[in-house]
């Protein structure tokens, strides 16, 4: 015995699932530059040192102070916050034969921002 079905109703594709558009999103050159920020914060040992900074009585830090409690040896610390430098949520100053790393002010507030409001400009530089 063979059972066959009906064909299913046409959907009416004007009323599906469209969901009015009431701002302006994020322009593609800002959410480009959001992306790389948001690269550079995808690594778990670069959010680790950016708390770690950031849990600082002067919110900086010595690179030969990150590096055991992040487990990694200095070469690689460094390339990670290189990494964070070039995405503009640190700064670098050198004093002497060692490099201090401090949070950019409002850098991870602009992160937040641009996610949050239509037409963001995403973090500045």
């Amino acid at each position: 015995m063979s059972t066959t079905t009906a064909p299913a109703p046409a959907r009416d594709v004007a009323g599906c699932c469209r969901t009015p558009v009431t701002a302006a999103p994020l322009p593609a050159a800002a959410a480009g530059e959001l992306a790389r920020t948001l690269k550079a914060l995808a690594d778990p040992a670069r959010l680790r040192l950016l708390s770690l900074i950031a849990s600082t009585d002067e919110a900086e830090a010595c690179v030969c102070d990150l590096t055991e409690p992040v487990g990694l040896s200095q070469p690689t610390v460094s390339h990670h916050l290189k990494t964070l430098v070039d995405a503009g949520l640190l700064t670098r100053e050198r004093r002497g034969s060692w490099a201090f790393y401090a949070l950019v002010p409002g850098a991870l507030d602009a992160v937040a921002d641009a996610l949050r409001s239509s037409g963001g400009s995403g973090p500045r530089r």
